[in-house]
Order: C-alpha cells, then sequence, then structure tokens
C-alpha cells in the first residue's frame, strides 16, 4: 500500500445533498427494521408503531442537536470534536470511543445477520460468509468514497423498494386489528421503543461525512433532517403494515418477519424479501464501517488516536489506516451473541452518546453565544435550548428500560473508555 508519508493529503469534497441523503437513508433502514421489528412485536403487540413513534422522538430532537452541531463545526470527527469543544478532551475521548464501538460492533452484528439471510441460498458456514462479506467492504472503503457511496446509493434504493412494498402490501388489511392492544401494557412498548431505536441507528452517521461534503455547513443538516424525516415515516407505516396483515402474534420473534409475511401473500414472496434483506444488511455493513473509519481518522487527526490513522492515501483520497483498523475490528467481533443482545448494547453506547451530544448543545449557547450557527435548534427560554433538554431526559428514560446485565455490560464499556481517554491522554 502507497500513503502519503506527510500525513498532508486532504479528503476529496464530492458528495452532494441526494448522496448524502441516500446515504443517510441507506444506513438507518439496515438491520434494524429488517431483523428487529418482530423482536419488538414480542412485547409492544399490534401498538408496535407506537414503539417507532417513541424511538422517534429520541431520534428528533437528537437529530436536531447534531444539526446544529454539525453547522458549527463540519469535521468527520463529529461527535469527538462536538464534546472536545464543550466539555473538554477526556470526555470527548470516551465519547468518540463510544462512537467507534457502536459502528464497529453493529457492523459485526449485522454481518452475521447477512449471513443468516445468505444460508438461505447457500449453505456455507456463517463466520465464513460474515467474514468475506466485511472484507468485501472493507475494500470498497478504500477504493473510494465516491464508489461507496453509489453502492450504498443503489442498496438504498433495494431496501426502502422493499419496505414501500411491505406498505403496499398491507394497505388492503388496514384496520384488521386494534392498533392500541399492548399484551405487556404501556412497558412493553416502552421496551420495545428502547430496542428498536437500533433500527435508527445511522442518522447520526451523516454528520462523519462533513469533510467529504461539497458546502458541508448547509448540506450536512438539510441532508440529516430530510434522511431522519423520511424514515421515520416509512418505519411507521410498515409497523401498521405488519401487524395488519396477520397480527402482532403470527411476527412475533421472528427473524425474517418480512419475507414470512410477503411469502403469506404471494408465490414466491419469500425468497423477494430475503433477496432484500441481502441487500438492506450488507449495506448497513458498509456504511456503519464508513463511519467508524471516519471518526477513527478525525479523533487521529486531533492527536487523540495514533497519527499513523490520519493517513490518508495519497491515489484514492480515503484514510487507508483507519479503513484497515475498522474492518479488522469488525472481524474480531462477530464471536458476539444474537443480534437482539448486541443490539441493545449498541442502544446503550448510543443512548450515552445522544446525552452527551444535546449537553454540548446547552453548553456551547452558554460559552460560544457569538459563534456563527447556520442551523439552530428552535424553541429556547434565554439561552437555554427546550429541545436539547428534552433530547437528555428522553435518553435517560429509555436506558434505564434496558435489562440490567445490558446496563452493567454498558457501565463496563463506559470504564474501559474513561481508561483509555487517561492511557491516550497525551499521545
Amino acid at each position: 500500500m502507497t500513503g502519503d508519508d506527510r500525513g498532508d493529503t486532504k479528503l476529496m469534497r464530492t458528495l452532494s445533498l441526494p448522496e448524502v441523503v441516500l446515504s443517510g437513508i441507506g444506513v438507518i433502514l439496515g438491520a434494524g427494521i429488517y431483523a428487529l421489528i418482530g423482536e419488538a412485536a414480542a412485547t409492544a403487540g399490534d401498538a408496535l408503531w407506537l414503539s417507532f413513534v417513541f424511538s422517534a422522538l429520541i431520534a428528533s430532537f437528537t437529530g436536531l442537536s447534531y444539526m446544529e452541531l454539525s453547522s458549527m463545526f463540519p469535521r468527520a470527527s463529529a461527535e469527538y470534536e462536538y464534546t472536545k469543544h464543550s466539555f473538554g478532551s477526556n470526555l470527548a475521548f470516551m465519547t468518540g470511543i463510544m462512537v467507534i464501538l457502536s459502528g464497529i460492533v453493529g457492523a459485526s452484528t449485522v454481518a452475521l445477520g447477512f449471513s443468516g439471510y445468505f444460508r438461505g441460498i447457500f449453505d456455507l458456514p456463517v463466520l465464513l460468509i460474515s467474514t468475506v462479506l466485511i472484507l468485501l467492504l472493507s475494500a470498497l472503503l478504500f477504493v473510494g468514497i465516491k464508489q461507496s457511496a453509489m453502492v450504498a446509493i443503489v442498496f438504498t434504493l433495494i431496501e426502502a423498494g422493499g419496505l414501500v412494498g411491505i406498505i403496499l402490501i398491507g394497505l388492503p388489511y388496514i384496520g384488521s386489528v386494534d392498533y392500541f392492544y399492548m399484551p405487556l401494557g404501556m412497558a412493553g412498548v416502552f421496551q420495545a421503543a428502547a430496542l428498536i431505536f437500533f433500527a435508527y441507528q445511522g442518522f447520526e452517521e451523516i454528520v462523519k461525512l462533513s469533510e467529504e461534503t461539497k458546502n458541508p455547513e448547509n448540506t450536512i443538516p438539510l441532508g440529516l433532517l430530510i434522511a431522519l424525516s423520511v424514515t421515520i415515516l416509512l418505519y411507521v407505516l410498515v409497523s401498521v403494515s405488519v401487524v395488519s396483515i396477520s397480527g402482532w402474534e403470527a411476527v412475533a420473534g421472528s427473524e425474517n418477519p418480512f419475507a414470512m409475511i410477503a411469502g403469506e401473500v404471494f408465490d414466491g414472496g419469500y425468497q423477494v424479501f430475503t433477496v432484500i434483506a441481502l441487500f438492506a444488511t450488507a449495506n448497513t455493513v458498509l456504511l456503519m464501517l464508513l463511519s467508524s473509519s471516519r471518526i477513527i481518522y478525525g479523533m487521529a487527526k486531533e492527536g487523540r488516536l495514533p497519527a499513523v490513522l490520519s493517513r490518508v492515501h495519497e491515489r484514492t483520497r480515503t484514510p487507508a489506516y483507519a479503513v484497515l483498523v475498522a474492518g479488522f475490528l469488525s472481524l474480531i467481533f462477530l464471536s458476539l451473541g444474537n443480534i437482539r443482545d448486541v443490539a441493545s448494547v449498541t442502544n446503550f453506547t448510543l443512548y450515552f452518546t445522544f446525552t452527551v451530544i444535546n449537553a454540548s448543545v446547552i453548553a456551547l449557547r452558554f460559552r460560544i453565544p457569538e459563534r456563527r450557527r447556520p442551523f439552530k435548534v428552535p424553541l429556547s427560554f434565554g439561552r437555554l435550548p427546550f429541545i436539547p433538554v428534552m433530547g437528555i431526559a428522553a435518553c435517560l428514560f429509555f436506558l434505564f428500560q434496558m435489562d440490567p446485565v445490558i446496563l452493567m455490560i454498558g457501565v463496563i464499556m463506559t470504564a474501559v473508555a474513561f481508561a483509555g481517554a487517561k492511557y491516550f491522554g497525551d499521545v
């Protein structure tokens, strides 16, 4: 591999608004909605749509905070950059590590999900399929951001088409169930909301494309808003359609509920939606590896990770070493457990990160009120922005809806990130 040993080669600004929006929609729409909706239905019942609405509240509150911060600091290091300006480098390092872990562990988990679908076509070992997928997608990320974005756009259109297909299939069945039936009451709805928040993971990844996007101060916030709005609408409509077709009991716990439903409605439906799920999961792995490599690159560029990770390949103009590390760590995490547990661990990192992000908006309103903000979160009492306060409250509420074992694992991860902040403080 030849690279730029001077480390002064910059990322290429090639992404426009449509590419940013479709890349964002692609990573949000991936494995979460395709793999976890069955698990969520088991606790939310026919009120599944309500769980998606509650999860959307967290995503919306925090999404607005990301929009303001990304317009102030359009950097690939994203969360690290925002937190550093708000609370200092140690908490910034912790937040950056949590974000990197969420992307890497999420990519490994979704790669295993891809293998499960792939085995329905070719009976090969799960570990082999997952490994080959991560290696191929890492190679694509090395080749170039433009090529990666084009692949993501094609895959996004396919997986979005699958969701639209489920909505259309469900239209004749609308009104067939009680959409407020909750087998476990509101507690079950909240538990499902805490789980399926994994399905919204990805809107925050858009900000990591800031250094490869044209006019990022305006393009990134607008792209984030559009991508989040489209996915929230699709999720709510899909959840209504799923329970309308066969009721929550039929899909509860299913690993591939869309394929199962489609197979009941028309011949070949199971096979068609299995293939669509392959595109959806592959797309999510690609975009999670993309975002993880960019924040590794950004933190290294800031001097908080080894400098070699900030090197940009002079021919492909991609952060080659950061891509290599993200792919390698994802291969290591392939040995982790089932998608529900790992999704919950990923959610812990997201709740932690989003609490810090919302708090950063509040802190910066007081610390540097004069700084230019091309986008500003609406609704404030004096300098205190109301929506980020609601975002913090929502994150903390759903954090404590999680299983105690998951909370313990999350606390251990936080402690490791804290130790890393101290150890790498002088890198």
